[in-house]
């Protein structure tokens, strides 16, 4: 099998790689955490690269592009922890793509990819632990269309975003709703999160809403398989940078008159650090390549690569803090930003226990290892 990336996937790495270095430095991303933690300007530029409509066919002004091209941009975006939640338009655009009718995707697709609208998932709710059948939320018919009411919480940009993709019960099944956040009804509770980005507490009474599937359950697994895939990716950015951040503090601080890269017992600890990040990589690609398998093995696929995330996140993170001693804990320094990142995206769609047990649940009596 072939792991090289095309030339156009290259390029639109190397695309992405120069706008963060030049457009989304640290100093841009505290100033931009200070305004409340989004930036709408940022997020028109990464529109303008075409980000926003990545995995939006032409049909709809998109580009049409794969699984593997998101992990790639996700990947860069990682890298400089940008705080404006392009993973969540990959998702809500896979979901519209894929379940919407031709009506929701005429009206709302062309929007998501030019970026003039922001569409994100409000699906998280306090009694729901990662469970997506756990739904207290209830839409009922009003008219010609729905009305929702809901509680959700940690909603990604939640108070700047344009609508929600929610589910909710409708005649005892989950559906998928799209509600507008300029809609009658709909209150929000915007904050910053661990990582310093911003989310909102969603609170819909009686909200007007527009169906946009009954097969409530299977989409929202798709959304949170593509977020579990562009959370991998981007954690595997995230490492790969604060790994090299360590590298270049220790080949400057100094003990006993020699740089502190030079002691055999700390370079143990980053190789360590570096066989974590391939071991997320490796499982970043799995999991992209299996977001088109059949839901069951996509499902166990995805879980499998979240674990590694997790496990590969905590180490990388603990023993870059620690190798830079007290100033990696520090606000200023970049390092502890990124080590807040790896925190969250631990905690992101189902933390490793709970992925943990779904990789258990859908073991075989083979484990997958023999046919």
């Amino acid at each position: 099998m072939d792991f090289n990336f095309t030339d156009d996937q290259q390029a639109l790495r190397d695309a992405v790689a120069r706008w963060v270095e030049k457009s989304y430095g640290f100093e841009r991303r505290q100033k931009i955490v200070a305004a409340g933690g989004f930036d709408r300007a940022a997020y028109g530029e990464m529109a303008e690269l075409g980000l926003t409509g990545l995995n939006v066919s032409d049909e709809h002004g998109g580009l049409g592009l794969g699984p593997v091209e998101a992990m790639v941009v996700m990947e860069e975006l990682g890298k400089a922890i940008v705080l404006e939640p392009l993973a969540q338009t990959l998702v809500c655009a896979a979901v519209l793509c894929h379940y919407a009718p031709t009506d929701v995707k005429t009206a709302w697709l062309p929007k998501q990819a030019s970026g003039e609208a922001l569409v994100v998932l409000a699906q998280q709710e306090r009694k729901a632990r990662y469970h997506l059948d756990v739904c207290e939320a209830k839409a009922v018919k009003s008219g010609a269309g729905y009305a929702v009411t809901a509680l959700k919480n940690i909603v990604p940009a939640g108070d700047q975003a344009d609508a929600f993709i929610v589910p909710a019960q409708l005649d005892g099944q989950i559906a998928l709703f799209l509600v507008e956040r300029s809609a009658k009804g709909v209150h929000t509770r915007g904050y910053l999160t661990q990582d310093e980005s911003r989310a909102a507490d969603i609170q819909l009474d009686g909200a007007p809403a527009t169906l946009i599937t009954t097969e409530g359950q299977q989409a929202l697994a798709l959304a949170v398989d593509a977020g579990i895939a562009c959370a991998c990716a981007e954690g595997v950015g995230v490492m790969e940078r604060f790994v090299a951040m360590t590298v270049e503090y220790m080949n400057q601080r100094k003990q006993f008159g020699v740089s502190i890269a030079s002691f055999q017992a700390l370079r143990h600890r980053v190789a360590d650090m570096k066989m974590q990040l391939e071991l997320a990589r490796s499982m970043s690609y799995y999991a992209s390549l299996k977001l088109g398998a059949p839901e069951a093995e996509r499902r166990q696929a995805l879980a499998r690569a979240k674990v590694q995330l997790g496990q590969s996140a905590r180490f990388v993170g603990q023993q870059g803090v620690q190798l830079h001693g007290g100033i990696g804990v520090t606000d200023e320094y970049a390092g502890s930003h990124y080590f807040k990142k790896l925190t969250q995206l631990e905690m992101t769609w189902g933390d490793s226990l709970h992925h943990l047990g779904e990789v258990s649940d859908r073991m075989t009596e083979t484990a997958g290892v023999f046919a």
